[in-house]
């Protein structure tokens, strides 16, 4: 008999948004008319649990009982439905499962739970074979995952056999070259059969034996094209330039570098002509000059660092300012989610594990037509429409989860993204610059390897982003890709924040690619690793596997043997497992142990050669001056061409893009993604301020990007330029100082091979990006190569992005959206020579001229011009607040929509354009007729949105099916009979509790240190049974010190299973935790607050409405998903309708305030009886509104379709408040392009409460 109990969980119908989207979808998208039904249900097969636990766990873990249904073993079905399922692949991280384990252990510690989870797909209606096909091909991408059988297994253990010992490669010195290109040909590498040969040599001649098969994995893994760059380092020997039109610029570029190369290595024969050379030599000839003088100088340092003073509390300080692009386009091509998850993760492991803190992020793609039928996907490929939505998930899942507010949020479409997509992630992070200690790893020294555990996902990684990719390789590249676990990378910040922890650390490497070979390997010239002390998710991994696996959410620090159990200690603090693994040693050896045998032992002189040397001759292509990008299309019908331009997939709106990302969070983002009251004018560029821990600071950051794929593939060197020219333009419009900018490149080409032609693309680009930065005397100090974007015989675009941060103070800044009616709108041209190329000198005067308007107040509102001209930058400028255009008829019509690539226009007072220092040219006026005039030309606001909103509406959805426009009726509530605290303490301490998944503690705490409040934070740890019991002695301490305890947002434990906040919840209803809490609100007049996560948790105790932690039943509130089905970021308006809570105090009834939501589970529901009680005891305390108060169900206001559109709950006498948008994060010069008054003033209000009104 089988020891595993089986569940299913099913959404109740109205809450069953998944279900509904998938059918809509199958009929859809699909074609497949016959279904008639869709239900998608959750199964979990559970071991090792008790019958008391298990029964918990139904009520309260695996289910939700207001709106699932749960069945035991088998669940109802009509007659005729097939049935499937879907699990992870065997060794794939399933958050859902591992999150259940997790809240079952809370519930009885001692229990060691076993669980697996699946999503199991009914299908009703008289469909085919065929069609069932179709369908399952839909649910199910085989490199994550499999169809999963009906039948349930005897037992969850899965019996891991033994691993064989390592295998030498007998004979491997001495086999002819056919018997070792065979052996190339069976392992499947990404070396080239030239460094094969290296390693054959290497191993016969110096090392005299064979090498173990671990050996060549390693190698093939440190000399990746992705690790070590083989083809940037390519010598090339013989350059020519083809005849055309614009081979003079390209030339003279040429010319310039080997001057300016022959200088720099003057009297050196080691250095050659390559790609890294050419991308590198701006950077080293304006440092030799003088002009990089905040670039921070260290040998460890994985991200572009620059060193920048900044003001806390009036007191000046140096902090490090990192910043670091980063790409998972293979990964994400063939496993969107995980790829795109990871793409970040990645990215913010390079800057943390320089000890900088991430705090901001941008996320640009490239991918092909996400709108055409799904029978154009090409063999081999996932359609564009499920890669760009996945993808999406993916990379917001990950940022939303550890608490990243992404600032900016952009997808770049052309066509030949079919043949690899283009997931780029780029962040900015920031520390005290007293924090972080750069040293030499010393022997002695020791490695201790820390958070996550190592598994089979992610195995060859590296390797597999620089192979060349075919239909049949995709099939079988599954465990190439990492799987993140974003609540463990929190655990890391966490961490890496503290200074008594960081000032510890010498050196540290993150996890990257190469796993444990690289990541460990590079921290010293001498090193001996025991594979066996390194964690492991499961049994049964080789000593390969172990050296190779990039399994995510992982650091190596190296710290003086002195300071190891203190380390380890502070480590155990934020529950994160930490182990030491190496020591640093005399000799420049890599040395790796495996059950007690050396399995590695190769010389650092050798890793280092980073394999064979290459060469390659190049011919560079010269682009056709017929085909130019700047020649003028005649414009014939202007209506048509505006509202076509709008509809551009280009143009249009991403607004159901990017607010999938939390772009809020870290209460720090000076300008939101979208800007004016109506929230529709795209910002630029992504500015946030430095998040100082303690005090305040004017210091921001800018980071903006430039690139178009269409003007690259027509000419890389132009592309280039002009991809740098944007970014820098963006960075201008922003009110920033171009002359502060430094830039990191992201390059992404087509695989090379021996054809010198092929080299041209990233050739031409770069001799393009070496005159831009010679040009603006701005220098890129990193970048990020990618060399592989082929796929069969498609290429994908040139690519050159370019990345630009600036440094400025908040003052400073002005935001996109036009202001006021009767203002001028200005248009700024870049000059141009005869080859289309900048004139640099006149546009860097143009620049300063530009930003003196602005610093001077005469320009209020500015955008930068790309490809698609003026017309569809102040259409965008309209869109915010509403406004007209009335542009001059004198100005051709091919002017307005012809490119324009670093042009700027901006909005000025019609009194001050005569004062202007810029030379620019009038263009039109802005006006409050909701009109767009052009000479005979007139088009509506409403139509023109209606045109830009309309393109990408059915992929990325900003209105769900369920959207109405009910109006709701106004009740407000007025009491003077308001709970009073029956005892005075002048500062109130406050308890924030922080659980795995937990993100908003620090945005919680500033709000209330700000207030007066005296604030503890708590790690709740639960990596064994002690580690929970001592948690929950720790928190009912807490709790009874405290007169406050608040909820802080987030994901607890990722809002698995299912269901947002179980976790949490499942915690506070431990005896000794709920005796606390109860006594602290009933005994003590205390005070709960609970926002967005902690308002989920707060719920499904019944803190709100109850004032008691009961059990939920069917007949209570909760919080779901939102109508939408997918995560929801904009600011708010919300009215305040209750005046019966002290945390309500210092707002006023009937206002409208704005606030940051940010939330996938946000939708209220409660029966009609629970919320006429809430209106009538004035425990509605907050709806969603519009900007005019008016209260509706139109998801545009009301965000994720609460009933009654009620926003925030309290407790019958008020002194619990559970609210979604987020209170906490606001601040001085936060969200500026936001209209409205932001702050209710709560956290003032609750100190004040204990202090007397």
């Amino acid at each position: 008999m089988s020891r595993v109990r089986r569940i299913y969980v099913e959404k109740k119908d109205e809450f069953n948004i998944a279900a509904k989207e998938l059918g809509h979808e199958i009929r859809h998208y699909l074609g497949i008319e016959t279904v008639t039904g869709i239900r998608v249900l959750i199964r979990y097969d559970v071991e090792n649990v008790s019958d008391e636990t298990f029964e918990k766990a139904c009520r309260g873990v695996f289910a939700e009982p207001p709106v699932d249904m749960l069945y035991h073993e088998r669940f109802p079905m009509q007659e005729g439905c097939r049935v499937f399922s879907v699990e992870y692949l065997p060794g794939q991280f399933d958050q859902r499962a591992d999150s259940a384990e997790q809240c079952i252990q809370l519930i009885r510690e001692e229990e060691s739970p076993m669980i697996r989870s699946a999503v199991t797909y009914v299908v009703e209606g008289n469909v085919t074979k065929k069609e069932l096909e179709a369908i399952k091909n839909h649910c199910i991408n085989p490199v994550d995952s499999r169809e999963a059988g009906q039948k349930k297994p005897e037992t969850l253990a899965v019996p891991f056999e033994e691993p064989e010992d390592v295998r030498i490669l007998e004979g491997f010195g001495l086999m002819s070259r056919d018997k070792l290109k065979a052996l190339y040909d069976s392992l499947g590498l990404a070396m080239t059969f030239r460094d094969f040969l290296h390693i054959q040599a290497y191993f016969r001649d110096e090392e005299k034996r064979n090498p173990t098969i671990t050996e060549v994995r390693v190698l093939d893994t440190y000399w990746s094209d992705h690790c070590r760059h083989t083809t940037f380092s390519t010598e090339l020997k013989n350059i020519s330039f083809h005849e055309g039109d614009y081979k003079e610029p390209m030339a003279q570029t040429y010319r310039q570098y080997l001057k300016d190369h022959g200088e720099m290595f003057e009297g050196r024969e080691d250095n050659f002509i390559c790609l890294m050379d050419l991308a590198l030599m701006a950077m080293r000839k304006l440092k030799k000059e003088g002009k990089l003088a905040d670039q921070e100088e260290s040998d460890e340092i994985n991200a572009c660092s620059i060193v920048v003073p900044i003001k806390v509390d009036g007191a000046e300080e140096e902090w490090l300012i990192n910043f670091k692009n980063e790409t998972h386009n293979h990964p994400t091509e063939i496993e969107p989610f995980g790829g795109a998850a990871t793409c970040l993760g990645g990215a913010i492991r390079d800057p943390l594990s320089g000890r900088t803190y991430v705090y901001q992020a941008m996320r640009v793609t490239g991918a092909a037509d996400p709108t055409v039928p799904v029978q154009n996907t090409l063999k081999g490929k996932l359609p564009q429409k499920k890669l760009v939505r996945l993808a999406a998930r993916g990379y917001s899942s990950y940022g939303n989860q550890i608490g990243l507010a992404t600032g900016a949020v952009q997808e770049i479409y052309h066509p030949d993204y079919v043949a690899k997509r283009m997931e780029i992630g780029a962040v900015l992070g920031a520390a005290p610059k007293r924090a972080v200690i750069r040293e030499t790893s010393d022997p002695g020294d020791k490695i201790i390897l820390l958070g996550g555990r190592t598994g089979r996902d992610g195995c060859g990684g590296a390797t597999g982003s620089s192979k060349v990719h075919t239909e049949e390789s995709i099939a079988v590249c599954g465990a190439e890709v990492q799987k993140g676990n974003p609540p463990t990378e929190r655990k890391l910040q966490r961490l890496f924040r503290r200074e008594e922890v960081s000032r510890l650390i010498k050196k540290c490497n993150d996890f990257g690619a190469g796993g444990v070979s690289v990541a460990i390997g590079e921290l010293a010239d001498g090193l001996r690793i025991d594979l066996d002390k390194v964690p492991k998710k499961y049994a049964g991994l080789d000593g390969t596997e172990i050296a190779i696996s990039e399994s995510q959410e992982r650091m190596a620090v190296v710290v003086a043997p002195r300071d190891v159990a203190q380390f380890l200690d502070f480590a155990k603090e934020e529950n994160l497992e930490a182990v030491e693994t190496a020591v640093v040693t005399e000799s420049p050896r890599l040395v790796m142990i495996w059950r007690g045998k050396e399995i590695v032992n190769i010389s650092r002189t050798f890793l280092d050669t980073n394999g064979a040397h290459q060469e390659t001759d190049v011919e560079v292509e010269i682009p056709d001056s017929k085909s130019s990008l700047f020649t003028k299309e005649e414009i014939e019908n202007v209506r048509q061409k505006w509202l076509s331009v709008l509809g551009d997939l280009n143009v249009c709106s991403q607004k159901g893009l990017t607010e999938m990302f939390d772009s809020s969070i870290g209460a720090g983002s000076v300008l939101m993604p979208y800007g004016g009251k109506y929230q529709l004018t795209k910002a630029q560029a992504m500015v946030a301020k430095v998040p100082v821990l303690k005090g305040e600071t004017d210091s921001v950051s800018i980071m903006s990007f430039g690139f178009d794929p269409y003007l690259s593939s027509w000419s890389p060197y132009h592309g280039a330029i002009y991809a740098i020219t944007e970014s820098v333009a963006k960075i201008v419009a922003s009110g920033g100082d171009y002359r502060k900018i430094h830039f990191t490149f992201q390059e992404y080409f087509r695989r090379m091979t021996a054809d010198p032609k092929r080299w041209s693309q990233p050739f031409a680009a770069l001799l393009g990006a070496y005159d831009a930065q010679l040009g603006f005397g701005l220098a890129a100090i990193g970048g990020k190569d990618s060399m592989s974007g082929t796929f069969q015989d498609r290429d994908v675009p040139p690519t050159l992005v370019s990345f630009a941060v600036a440094m400025a103070t908040d003052k400073k800044i002005i935001t996109s959206e036009l202001k006021k009616a009767g203002n001028k709108l200005i248009w700024m041209k870049t000059p141009k020579n005869e080859y289309d190329v900048p004139v640099y000198s006149q546009l860097k005067e143009q620049y300063d001229r530009f930003s003196e308007d602005i610093h001077n107040g005469m320009i209020v509102s500015a955008y930068a011009l790309d490809r698609h001209g003026v017309i569809a930058a102040v259409s965008k400028m309209a869109f915010g607040n509403g406004f007209g255009l009335k542009i001059e008829h004198s100005i051709e019509a091919e002017e307005l929509f012809s490119p324009a690539f670093g042009d700027l226009v901006a909005e000025v007072p019609a009194d001050k354009v005569g004062e202007l220092a810029s030379t620019c040219t009038v263009i039109g006026e802005v006006t409050a007729d909701g009109t767009f005039h052009y000479g005979d030309t007139a088009i509506g606001l409403e139509e023109a949105k209606g045109a830009w909103m309309h393109t990408l509406e059915n992929i990325f959805a900003t209105k769900s099916p369920s959207d109405n426009s009910e109006v709701i009726k106004e009740k407000l509530y007025r009491t003077e009979n308001i709970h009073i605290c029956s005892h005075q303490i002048g500062q109130p301490s406050v308890f924030i509790p922080v659980f795995p998944g937990t993100n908003c503690e620090y945005d919680s705490q500033r709000a209330f240190e700000r207030a007066g409040a005296l604030v503890t934070t708590k790690v709740f740890r639960n990596m064994d049974a002690a580690d929970i019991r001592e948690s929950v002695e720790a928190f009912e301490r807490e709790i009874s010190k405290a007169q406050i305890i608040m909820f802080p947002g987030g994901f607890s434990a990722g809002d698995e299973p299912d269901g947002s906040a179980k976790f949490f919840a499942t915690a506070f209803q431990n005896a000794k935790i709920k005796e606390a809490v109860e006594k602290l609100i009933h005994e003590r007049d205390g005070l709960v607050l609970g926002i967005c996560n902690g308002f989920q948790a707060l719920i499904k105790l019944g803190l709100v409405p109850y004032g008691f932690i009961v059990e939920q039943t069917e007949e209570s509130p909760t919080l779901t998903y939102n109508t939408l089905g997918r995560h929801i970021s904009k600011m708010v308006y919300t009215k305040v309708i209750s005046d019966k809570s002290p945390w309500l105090w210092g707002a006023e009834v009937g206002k409208v305030y704005t606030s940051p939501a940010s939330h996938g589970e946000g939708r209220f529901v409660a029966s009609e009886k629970c919320m006429d009680k809430l209106f009538s005891n004035g425990q509605a305390a907050t709806q969603y509104c519009d900007i005019d108060g008016v209260v509706s169900m139109n998801e545009e206001w009301n965000v994720n379709g609460s009933y009654r559109a009620i926003e925030g709950i309290t407790s019958p006498d008020g002194r619990v408040l559970g609210k979604m948008v987020h209170a906490e994060r606001r601040g001085n010069a936060v969200a500026i392009n936001i209209y409205g008054e932001q702050d209710m003033k709560i956290f003032e209000s609750g100190v004040k409460y204990f202090s007397g009104r």
